[in-house]
Protein backbone atom coordinates (compact mmCIF):
# COMPACT_ATOMS: atom_id res chain seq x y z
CA UNK A 1 0.00 0.00 0.00
CA UNK A 2 1.56 3.78 -1.14
CA UNK A 3 0.21 7.00 0.15
CA UNK A 4 0.28 9.49 -2.30
CA UNK A 5 0.93 12.23 1.03
CA UNK A 6 0.51 12.64 4.23
CA UNK A 7 -3.35 14.23 3.99
CA UNK A 8 -4.20 11.13 1.81
CA UNK A 9 -2.55 8.66 4.64
CA UNK A 10 -4.49 10.25 7.25
CA UNK A 11 -7.79 10.14 5.68
CA UNK A 12 -7.39 6.48 4.66
CA UNK A 13 -6.44 5.98 8.42
CA UNK A 14 -9.06 7.80 9.52
CA UNK A 15 -11.33 5.53 8.19
CA UNK A 16 -9.60 2.71 9.73
CA UNK A 17 -9.69 4.32 13.36
CA UNK A 18 -13.38 5.25 13.01
CA UNK A 19 -14.14 2.05 13.63
CA UNK A 20 -12.96 1.44 16.98
CA UNK A 21 -15.54 3.93 18.00
CA UNK A 22 -13.13 5.76 20.67
CA UNK A 23 -14.89 7.08 24.00
CA UNK A 24 -13.78 10.91 24.08
CA UNK A 25 -10.35 10.64 21.84
CA UNK A 26 -7.76 13.02 21.93
CA UNK A 27 -5.56 13.18 18.91
CA UNK A 28 -1.90 13.54 19.58
CA UNK A 29 0.20 13.94 16.74
CA UNK A 30 4.11 13.00 16.47
CA UNK A 31 5.86 16.42 15.03
CA UNK A 32 7.16 17.29 12.56
CA UNK A 33 5.77 14.57 9.70
CA UNK A 34 2.77 12.96 12.16
CA UNK A 35 1.22 16.07 12.61
CA UNK A 36 -0.61 16.98 8.87
CA UNK A 37 -1.29 12.89 9.08
CA UNK A 38 -3.13 13.55 12.57
CA UNK A 39 -5.02 16.61 11.23
CA UNK A 40 -6.81 14.44 8.98
CA UNK A 41 -7.84 11.95 11.55
CA UNK A 42 -9.01 14.63 13.91
CA UNK A 43 -11.13 16.07 11.70
CA UNK A 44 -12.67 13.10 11.40
CA UNK A 45 -12.69 11.88 14.61
CA UNK A 46 -14.29 15.89 15.01
CA UNK A 47 -11.49 16.03 18.08
CA UNK A 48 -9.38 17.79 19.48
CA UNK A 49 -5.54 18.01 18.22
CA UNK A 50 -2.17 17.99 20.10
CA UNK A 51 1.12 17.11 19.42
CA UNK A 52 3.35 14.84 21.66
CA UNK A 53 6.27 15.62 22.00
CA UNK A 54 9.41 13.41 23.42
CA UNK A 55 13.03 14.02 23.28
CA UNK A 56 15.59 11.32 24.06
CA UNK A 57 17.87 11.10 26.89
CA UNK A 58 20.96 10.24 25.16
CA UNK A 59 24.04 8.81 26.85
CA UNK A 60 26.51 11.88 27.41
CA UNK A 61 29.68 10.10 25.57
CA UNK A 62 27.31 8.10 23.42
CA UNK A 63 24.45 10.47 22.95
CA UNK A 64 22.73 8.05 19.70
CA UNK A 65 22.33 5.52 23.12
CA UNK A 66 19.20 6.45 24.71
CA UNK A 67 18.88 5.98 28.38
CA UNK A 68 15.14 7.27 28.42
CA UNK A 69 12.80 9.90 27.20
CA UNK A 70 11.06 12.44 28.98
CA UNK A 71 7.81 14.55 27.60
CA UNK A 72 5.81 17.25 29.22
CA UNK A 73 4.12 17.69 32.68
CA UNK A 74 7.48 16.29 34.38
CA UNK A 75 7.04 13.17 32.58
CA UNK A 76 10.25 11.34 32.77
CA UNK A 77 11.33 7.73 31.70
CA UNK A 78 14.55 6.05 32.62
CA UNK A 79 15.88 2.65 30.81
CA UNK A 80 17.73 1.08 34.43
CA UNK A 81 19.72 -1.03 32.55
CA UNK A 82 21.24 1.13 30.08
CA UNK A 83 22.27 3.69 32.73
CA UNK A 84 23.86 1.21 34.76
CA UNK A 85 25.59 -0.29 31.81
CA UNK A 86 26.43 2.90 30.36
CA UNK A 87 27.18 4.45 34.22
CA UNK A 88 25.55 7.10 33.93
CA UNK A 89 25.23 9.40 37.14
CA UNK A 90 22.29 11.55 38.48
CA UNK A 91 24.85 14.23 37.87
CA UNK A 92 25.28 14.03 34.40
CA UNK A 93 21.58 12.36 34.29
CA UNK A 94 20.39 16.03 35.53
CA UNK A 95 22.56 18.12 33.29
CA UNK A 96 20.51 15.79 30.16
CA UNK A 97 17.32 16.41 31.23
CA UNK A 98 17.70 19.48 32.04
CA UNK A 99 18.76 20.27 28.59
CA UNK A 100 16.26 18.13 27.05
CA UNK A 101 13.63 19.65 28.98
CA UNK A 102 14.51 22.94 27.37
CA UNK A 103 14.27 22.16 24.14
CA UNK A 104 10.98 20.44 24.41
CA UNK A 105 9.33 23.36 26.09
CA UNK A 106 10.58 25.96 22.84
CA UNK A 107 9.15 23.65 20.21
CA UNK A 108 5.78 23.04 22.30
CA UNK A 109 5.52 26.53 22.60
CA UNK A 110 6.40 27.60 19.53
CA UNK A 111 4.06 24.48 18.06
CA UNK A 112 0.69 25.63 20.67
CA UNK A 113 1.59 29.22 21.09
CA UNK A 114 -0.20 30.44 24.15
CA UNK A 115 -2.63 27.34 24.75
CA UNK A 116 -1.97 24.97 27.07
CA UNK A 117 -1.72 21.30 26.91
CA UNK A 118 -5.01 19.12 26.17
CA UNK A 119 -5.82 17.52 29.39
CA UNK A 120 -5.36 13.52 28.76
CA UNK A 121 -6.38 12.39 32.57
CA UNK A 122 -9.61 9.90 31.92
CA UNK A 123 -9.25 10.20 28.15
CA UNK A 124 -7.91 8.00 24.99
CA UNK A 125 -4.93 9.21 24.26
CA UNK A 126 -5.03 8.68 20.07
CA UNK A 127 -1.22 8.65 19.09
CA UNK A 128 -0.94 9.09 15.19
CA UNK A 129 2.36 9.10 13.11
CA UNK A 130 3.62 9.07 9.25
CA UNK A 131 5.06 6.23 9.77
CA UNK A 132 7.48 4.11 12.12
CA UNK A 133 10.84 2.41 11.71
CA UNK A 134 11.85 1.61 15.07
CA UNK A 135 9.06 2.22 16.94
CA UNK A 136 11.40 4.13 19.82
CA UNK A 137 9.72 7.25 19.47
CA UNK A 138 6.45 6.04 19.33
CA UNK A 139 6.94 3.41 22.45
CA UNK A 140 8.13 6.39 24.62
CA UNK A 141 5.26 8.32 23.13
CA UNK A 142 2.78 6.04 24.55
CA UNK A 143 4.69 5.86 27.74
CA UNK A 144 4.28 9.46 28.25
CA UNK A 145 0.65 9.79 27.41
CA UNK A 146 0.00 6.97 29.89
CA UNK A 147 2.24 9.25 32.48
CA UNK A 148 -0.03 11.89 31.34
CA UNK A 149 -2.87 10.16 33.26
CA UNK A 150 -4.80 8.50 29.94
CA UNK A 151 -7.41 6.02 30.43
CA UNK A 152 -6.56 4.55 26.94
CA UNK A 153 -3.66 4.74 24.60
CA UNK A 154 -4.26 3.58 20.84
CA UNK A 155 -1.83 3.65 18.60
CA UNK A 156 -2.35 4.66 14.17
CA UNK A 157 0.48 4.98 11.96
CA UNK A 158 0.14 3.99 7.72
CA UNK A 159 2.72 2.28 7.40
CA UNK A 160 5.45 0.25 10.00
CA UNK A 161 7.60 -3.24 10.05
CA UNK A 162 5.74 -6.31 11.72
CA UNK A 163 8.76 -6.41 14.24
CA UNK A 164 7.67 -3.07 15.48
CA UNK A 165 4.31 -3.76 15.86
CA UNK A 166 4.72 -6.62 17.96
CA UNK A 167 6.86 -4.77 20.44
CA UNK A 168 4.16 -1.88 20.27
CA UNK A 169 1.24 -3.92 20.81
CA UNK A 170 2.56 -4.90 24.36
CA UNK A 171 2.13 -0.77 25.31
CA UNK A 172 -1.25 0.25 23.32
CA UNK A 173 -4.69 -1.13 24.28
CA UNK A 174 -5.57 -0.57 20.43
CA UNK A 175 -3.44 -0.10 17.15
CA UNK A 176 -4.14 0.80 13.80
CA UNK A 177 -1.42 0.10 10.79
CA UNK A 178 -2.48 0.39 7.66
CA UNK A 179 0.69 -1.97 5.68
CA UNK A 180 3.20 -3.35 7.25
CA UNK A 181 5.45 -4.59 5.10
CA UNK A 182 8.42 -7.19 5.86
CA UNK A 183 11.14 -5.20 3.88
CA UNK A 184 10.10 -1.60 4.81
CA UNK A 185 13.21 0.08 4.15
CA UNK A 186 12.47 3.85 4.72
CA UNK A 187 8.87 5.10 5.75
CA UNK A 188 9.32 7.53 2.68
CA UNK A 189 9.84 5.38 0.37
CA UNK A 190 5.93 4.26 0.66
CA UNK A 191 4.71 7.84 -0.13
CA UNK A 192 4.83 9.39 -3.32
CA UNK A 193 5.40 13.12 -1.96
CA UNK A 194 7.03 12.81 1.06
CA UNK A 195 8.56 16.67 1.81
CA UNK A 196 9.17 17.91 5.07
CA UNK A 197 7.14 18.88 7.25
CA UNK A 198 8.17 22.41 9.28
CA UNK A 199 7.32 23.93 12.36
CA UNK A 200 4.75 26.74 11.06
CA UNK A 201 2.58 24.03 9.17
CA UNK A 202 2.12 22.03 12.58
CA UNK A 203 1.22 25.13 14.46
CA UNK A 204 -1.17 26.29 11.63
CA UNK A 205 -2.87 22.83 11.53
CA UNK A 206 -3.07 22.81 15.35
CA UNK A 207 -4.63 26.17 15.44
CA UNK A 208 -6.83 25.34 13.02
CA UNK A 209 -8.25 22.21 14.84
CA UNK A 210 -8.70 24.39 17.93
CA UNK A 211 -10.65 27.03 15.98
CA UNK A 212 -12.68 24.32 14.03
CA UNK A 213 -13.33 21.79 17.59
CA UNK A 214 -12.24 23.69 20.44
CA UNK A 215 -8.94 23.52 21.60
CA UNK A 216 -9.46 20.34 24.21
CA UNK A 217 -13.18 20.00 23.53
CA UNK A 218 -15.12 16.98 25.66
CA UNK A 219 -17.43 15.43 23.60
CA UNK A 220 -20.85 16.24 25.01
CA UNK A 221 -23.75 13.65 24.05
CA UNK A 222 -26.74 14.45 21.42
CA UNK A 223 -29.43 16.10 23.35
CA UNK A 224 -31.71 13.51 21.39
CA UNK A 225 -30.15 9.98 20.01
CA UNK A 226 -33.38 7.63 19.70
CA UNK A 227 -34.48 5.02 17.74
CA UNK A 228 -38.33 6.09 16.36
CA UNK A 229 -41.27 5.06 14.27
CA UNK A 230 -42.95 7.44 11.87
CA UNK A 231 -46.54 7.04 11.46
CA UNK A 232 -47.34 6.88 7.48
CA UNK A 233 -51.26 6.06 6.68
CA UNK A 234 -51.42 2.47 7.79
CA UNK A 235 -47.58 1.63 8.10
CA UNK A 236 -44.85 2.32 10.21
CA UNK A 237 -41.56 3.78 9.24
CA UNK A 238 -38.61 3.15 11.58
CA UNK A 239 -35.61 5.37 11.92
CA UNK A 240 -32.98 7.12 13.90
CA UNK A 241 -32.89 10.63 14.86
CA UNK A 242 -30.07 12.54 16.52
CA UNK A 243 -30.02 16.27 17.50
CA UNK A 244 -26.81 17.12 19.25
CA UNK A 245 -27.56 20.02 21.59
CA UNK A 246 -28.15 23.72 20.05
CA UNK A 247 -28.55 21.87 16.29
CA UNK A 248 -29.38 24.79 13.72
CA UNK A 249 -31.30 22.28 11.86
CA UNK A 250 -31.87 18.66 11.15
CA UNK A 251 -31.78 16.59 7.61
CA UNK A 252 -33.64 14.32 6.70
CA UNK A 253 -32.34 11.83 4.55
CA UNK A 254 -34.21 10.75 1.29
CA UNK A 255 -32.66 7.00 0.67
CA UNK A 256 -33.21 5.84 -2.94
CA UNK A 257 -33.14 2.94 -4.96
CA UNK A 258 -34.27 0.69 -2.56
CA UNK A 259 -31.88 0.93 0.32
CA UNK A 260 -32.50 1.77 3.63
CA UNK A 261 -31.52 4.31 6.69
CA UNK A 262 -28.91 1.58 7.32
CA UNK A 263 -26.68 2.91 4.17
CA UNK A 264 -23.55 3.20 5.13
CA UNK A 265 -22.76 5.76 2.76
CA UNK A 266 -25.83 8.10 3.75
CA UNK A 267 -24.82 7.29 7.62
CA UNK A 268 -20.94 8.71 7.01
CA UNK A 269 -22.50 11.75 5.63
CA UNK A 270 -25.07 11.42 8.92
CA UNK A 271 -22.34 11.45 10.92
CA UNK A 272 -19.93 14.12 9.39
CA UNK A 273 -23.12 16.30 9.86
CA UNK A 274 -23.64 15.51 13.60
CA UNK A 275 -20.20 16.29 14.16
CA UNK A 276 -20.78 19.75 12.74
CA UNK A 277 -23.97 20.41 14.98
CA UNK A 278 -26.57 18.94 12.52
CA UNK A 279 -29.55 16.94 13.33
CA UNK A 280 -30.24 14.02 11.41
CA UNK A 281 -33.14 11.64 10.59
CA UNK A 282 -32.52 8.71 8.77
CA UNK A 283 -35.65 6.34 8.30
CA UNK A 284 -36.87 3.94 5.51
CA UNK A 285 -39.12 5.55 3.22
CA UNK A 286 -40.65 2.02 2.24
CA UNK A 287 -41.20 -1.07 4.42
CA UNK A 288 -39.21 -4.34 3.66
CA UNK A 289 -42.17 -5.95 1.08
CA UNK A 290 -43.04 -2.78 -0.79
CA UNK A 291 -38.79 -1.97 -1.12
CA UNK A 292 -39.03 -5.86 -2.65
CA UNK A 293 -41.31 -3.85 -5.93
CA UNK A 294 -39.35 -2.06 -8.57
CA UNK A 295 -42.39 0.58 -9.28
CA UNK A 296 -42.28 1.86 -5.46
CA UNK A 297 -38.88 2.51 -5.83
CA UNK A 298 -39.48 4.65 -8.80
CA UNK A 299 -42.66 5.85 -7.24
CA UNK A 300 -41.67 9.59 -6.98
CA UNK A 301 -45.10 10.96 -5.62
CA UNK A 302 -45.09 8.11 -2.80
CA UNK A 303 -41.57 8.57 -2.16
CA UNK A 304 -42.05 12.49 -1.44
CA UNK A 305 -45.69 12.18 0.38
CA UNK A 306 -43.50 9.75 2.84
CA UNK A 307 -40.92 12.09 3.18
CA UNK A 308 -43.87 14.82 3.64
CA UNK A 309 -44.95 12.62 6.25
CA UNK A 310 -41.64 12.47 8.10
CA UNK A 311 -41.12 16.29 8.15
CA UNK A 312 -44.86 16.80 9.80
CA UNK A 313 -43.88 14.12 12.38
CA UNK A 314 -40.17 15.72 13.01
CA UNK A 315 -41.90 19.87 13.03
CA UNK A 316 -44.45 18.17 15.62
CA UNK A 317 -41.66 16.83 17.89
CA UNK A 318 -39.05 18.91 17.61
CA UNK A 319 -39.76 22.53 15.98
CA UNK A 320 -36.35 22.56 14.02
CA UNK A 321 -35.44 23.76 10.72
CA UNK A 322 -35.89 21.28 7.82
CA UNK A 323 -33.40 20.12 5.50
CA UNK A 324 -33.31 17.20 2.56
CA UNK A 325 -30.64 14.90 2.04
CA UNK A 326 -31.44 12.41 -0.62
CA UNK A 327 -29.50 9.82 -2.75
CA UNK A 328 -30.46 8.26 -6.01
CA UNK A 329 -34.15 8.47 -6.66
CA UNK A 330 -34.74 9.65 -3.02
CA UNK A 331 -33.30 13.31 -4.24
CA UNK A 332 -36.20 13.57 -7.05
CA UNK A 333 -38.49 12.72 -4.04
CA UNK A 334 -36.77 15.31 -1.22
CA UNK A 335 -37.00 17.49 -4.15
CA UNK A 336 -40.64 16.78 -5.46
CA UNK A 337 -40.87 17.01 -1.25
CA UNK A 338 -39.49 20.87 -1.10
CA UNK A 339 -41.54 21.93 -3.96
CA UNK A 340 -44.94 22.02 -2.23
CA UNK A 341 -46.31 25.69 -1.50
CA UNK A 342 -45.69 25.08 2.69
CA UNK A 343 -42.62 22.63 2.72
CA UNK A 344 -40.24 25.73 4.13
CA UNK A 345 -37.66 23.41 3.56
CA UNK A 346 -33.97 25.37 4.31
CA UNK A 347 -31.84 23.49 1.89
CA UNK A 348 -31.67 20.41 -0.27
CA UNK A 349 -28.16 17.94 -0.67
CA UNK A 350 -28.86 15.48 -3.78
CA UNK A 351 -25.70 12.90 -3.56
CA UNK A 352 -25.52 11.09 -7.36
CA UNK A 353 -29.44 11.84 -7.10
CA UNK A 354 -32.20 11.21 -10.09
CA UNK A 355 -33.45 15.03 -9.92
CA UNK A 356 -34.25 14.70 -13.59
CA UNK A 357 -37.14 12.20 -12.20
CA UNK A 358 -38.69 15.24 -10.03
CA UNK A 359 -40.07 16.64 -13.55
CA UNK A 360 -42.25 19.19 -13.29
CA UNK A 361 -41.45 19.92 -9.63
CA UNK A 362 -38.49 21.39 -10.25
CA UNK A 363 -39.56 24.50 -11.58
CA UNK A 364 -41.21 25.06 -8.05
CA UNK A 365 -38.37 24.55 -5.50
CA UNK A 366 -37.29 27.18 -3.66
CA UNK A 367 -35.07 25.84 -1.25
CA UNK A 368 -31.30 26.10 -2.17
CA UNK A 369 -30.31 22.75 -4.19
CA UNK A 370 -26.92 21.80 -4.21
CA UNK A 371 -26.65 18.62 -6.54
CA UNK A 372 -23.45 16.51 -5.71
CA UNK A 373 -21.96 14.13 -8.62
CA UNK A 374 -18.87 12.30 -9.09
CA UNK A 375 -17.04 13.46 -12.36
CA UNK A 376 -17.08 9.69 -13.53
CA UNK A 377 -20.39 9.34 -13.18
CA UNK A 378 -21.04 10.48 -17.00
CA UNK A 379 -24.24 9.98 -18.32
CA UNK A 380 -25.64 11.17 -14.31
CA UNK A 381 -23.75 14.05 -14.95
CA UNK A 382 -25.49 15.00 -17.67
CA UNK A 383 -28.96 14.46 -15.98
CA UNK A 384 -28.14 16.62 -13.25
CA UNK A 385 -26.97 19.15 -15.56
CA UNK A 386 -29.96 18.79 -17.55
CA UNK A 387 -32.15 19.33 -13.63
CA UNK A 388 -30.02 22.01 -12.72
CA UNK A 389 -31.08 24.79 -16.05
CA UNK A 390 -34.65 23.34 -15.11
CA UNK A 391 -33.96 24.66 -10.96
CA UNK A 392 -35.62 28.17 -11.12
CA UNK A 393 -33.87 28.13 -7.29
CA UNK A 394 -30.47 29.18 -6.42
CA UNK A 395 -28.82 26.22 -7.05
CA UNK A 396 -25.17 24.45 -7.86
CA UNK A 397 -23.27 21.42 -9.17
CA UNK A 398 -20.86 20.47 -8.11
CA UNK A 399 -18.50 17.68 -8.77
CA UNK A 400 -16.14 15.34 -6.95
CA UNK A 401 -13.46 14.50 -8.88
CA UNK A 402 -12.92 10.86 -10.05
CA UNK A 403 -15.77 9.44 -7.98
CA UNK A 404 -18.23 7.13 -9.68
CA UNK A 405 -22.11 6.56 -8.81
CA UNK A 406 -21.23 5.29 -5.18
CA UNK A 407 -18.71 7.22 -4.44
CA UNK A 408 -16.39 4.46 -3.17
CA UNK A 409 -13.33 5.79 -4.09
CA UNK A 410 -11.06 6.60 -1.43
CA UNK A 411 -11.68 10.61 -0.01
CA UNK A 412 -15.04 10.05 -2.25
CA UNK A 413 -18.17 10.30 0.21
CA UNK A 414 -16.23 12.47 2.74
CA UNK A 415 -16.24 15.04 0.30
CA UNK A 416 -19.50 14.55 -0.06
CA UNK A 417 -19.78 15.36 3.59
CA UNK A 418 -18.00 18.58 3.64
CA UNK A 419 -19.86 19.88 0.77
CA UNK A 420 -23.51 18.88 2.75
CA UNK A 421 -22.02 20.31 5.52
CA UNK A 422 -21.02 23.90 4.25
CA UNK A 423 -24.38 24.28 2.51
CA UNK A 424 -26.86 23.52 5.13
CA UNK A 425 -24.80 25.59 7.35
CA UNK A 426 -24.76 28.23 4.50
CA UNK A 427 -28.40 28.33 4.66
CA UNK A 428 -30.07 27.55 7.84
CA UNK A 429 -30.98 30.66 10.15
CA UNK A 430 -27.79 32.07 11.60
CA UNK A 431 -29.27 32.69 15.35
CA UNK A 432 -32.12 32.66 17.41
CA UNK A 433 -33.33 29.33 19.19
CA UNK A 434 -34.86 26.33 18.21
CA UNK A 435 -36.93 24.15 20.57
CA UNK A 436 -35.74 20.51 21.62
CA UNK A 437 -38.87 19.01 23.80
CA UNK A 438 -39.32 21.29 26.75
CA UNK A 439 -35.98 22.90 27.04
CA UNK A 440 -34.62 26.06 24.39
CA UNK A 441 -31.23 25.95 23.51
CA UNK A 442 -29.20 28.66 21.36
CA UNK A 443 -29.06 28.09 17.95
CA UNK A 444 -25.97 31.02 17.76
CA UNK A 445 -23.55 29.71 14.95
Amino acid sequence: MRFSDRTAAGRRLADEVRRLRLDDPVVLGLPRGGVPVAYEVARALDAPLDVIVVRKLGVPARPELGFGAIGEGGVSILNESVVMAARVGARERTAVERAERAALERRLEHYRGERPAVELVGRTALIVDDGIATGSTASAACQVARARGADRVVLAVPVAPPEALAALDRETDALVCLSSPDRLGSVGQWYDDFSQTDDAEVAELLAENARTVGHGARRDPPAVDAEVTIGAGWVGLPGHLVLPYGAPGVVVFAHGSGSSRHSPRNQAVATELNRAGLGTLLFDLLTPDEAFDRGNVFDIRLLAERLGRATAWLRHEHPVPVCYFGASTGAAAALAAAAEPAAEIAAVVSRGGRPDLAGEHLAAVRAPTLLVVGSADLQVVELNRSAAERLRCEHRLALVPGATHLFEEPGAIEAVGELARGWFLDHLPPSGTVGLGETRYDRSV
